[in-house]
């Protein structure tokens, strides 16, 4: 029995020597460093302070480029007549005075009559007169008669001054030709006169317009739920079809305080400096507002600004070991600048190039 007992103490004593041996042995788990910020990674991130800043917003409207109407002009034909050549067409420009278009018209050959007879009253009013101061002189009249013969010489001569300013405004010539030329130089924006064509004496519809672009206005429609939002002077970015990457700095020149009864909307009057003559009258354009909703909040950069799990995230840099991942409330975000309502601080430092790597490193 005692055999036994020993060879039972044995092994139980071999069993303990092979478990603590089997423990010294065994590897002890390696505790992770915390998260700190490398040299290299710094140099690739960028840091902003927030920063309390007037709130900003935008207005997205619609519209249209038209000419300033102050430097345009409307040319209407003075008299009826065959249109014997037109000299331009759409689009092209003309300086002040140029020819547009020739007419053959009986009316002014009746101008040239006019003229011709105002011409023969004065001096037959000149001849009066002289023959009446004659007589005067030889007591053979009275200074009545004198008198008499210098009002007749004064209306003619009015009616003569007034036929030949016809002809200076008018541009007309000699016979039955009557030139229709440009009272402005700029492009001509409308036409609606051809060659051959009789045009009526009372016609009201202008045959050209010619309009300055080297500045240009943009009307744009606000909705009535808008109209409170919009005021003079706030800063406009015009954007067109034809030119989609660039953007075309403005100001809100004037608002019609009138809704349209159709669109049941207001225009606003943006104007915009044209010197490359890019913009034209009629082209569809898209007008963003900014304005200030008078009140100040957090301003960050929005590239510092992460979405994730439904929510908004920023990384707040302390140290290169000390990084915090903060939750924030975004109130909107207006193109690379972003306002938060809560969660952050003035002055608090953000990363704002990269920030994403830091937070999946430390969040993973």
């Amino acid at each position: 029995m005692a055999t036994s007992h020993n060879k039972i103490f044995l092994a139980i004593t071999f069993l303990a020597l092979l478990g603590f041996t089997a423990c010294r042995n065994k590897p002890t788990e390696e505790i992770p460093e915390a998260f700190q910020l490398s040299d290299t990674m710094m140099k690739r991130c960028e840091f902003t302070q927030a920063k309390l800043s007037d709130v900003k917003n935008e207005l997205k409207l619609f519209g249209k480029i038209t000419a300033d109407n102050n430097k345009m002009a409307h040319v209407y034909p003075m008299t009826g007549g065959i249109v014997a050549k037109v000299n331009v067409e759409l689009g092209d420009y003309v300086n002040q005075g140029d020819l547009l278009a020739t007419l053959r018209s009986s009316e002014v050959a009746d101008f040239q009559r006019q003229l011709l007879n105002a011409k023969s009253d004065v001096a037959l009013a000149e001849k009066n007169l002289q023959v009446a101061k004659d007589l005067f002189a030889g007591k053979l009249n009275s200074e009545k008669d004198v008198m008499a013969s210098e009002k007749e010489l004064e209306k003619a001569n009015a009616e003569l001054h007034r036929i030949k300013e016809v002809y200076a405004i008018y541009h007309l010539n000699e016979g039955s030709e009557y030139r229709i030329t440009a009272p402005i130089a700029g492009f001509i924006i409308n036409k609606d006169i051809t060659q051959n064509e009789e045009l009526r004496s009372d016609r009201t519809e202008e045959v050209f317009s010619i309009a300055q672009i080297t500045e240009v206005w943009v009307l744009a429609n606000v909705s009535e739920s808008n109209i409170s939002k919009v005021a003079l002077g706030y800063e406009a970015d015009v954007q067109t079809l034809s030119y989609p990457d660039k953007i075309f700095k403005g100001k809100v020149d004037k608002i019609f305080n009138v809704i349209d009864p159709t669109t049941k909307a207001m225009k606003i009057l943006v104007r915009i400096n044209n010197p490359d003559l890019l913009l034209k009258p009629e082209m569809n354009a898209t007008v963003n507002l900014k304005f200030s909703e008078n009140k100040k909040m957090i301003a960050v950069p929005s590239s510092s600004v992460i979405f994730d799990k439904s929510k908004n995230w920023v990384m707040v840099y302390k140290s290169k070991s000390h990084i915090e991942t903060r939750m924030v409330e975004v109130y909107h975000q207006l193109g690379a600048t972003t306002y938060i309502s809560s969660g952050l601080d003035e002055n608090d430092q953000v990363i704002s190039k990269n920030g994403l790597l830091i937070y999946d490193a430390l969040n993973d």
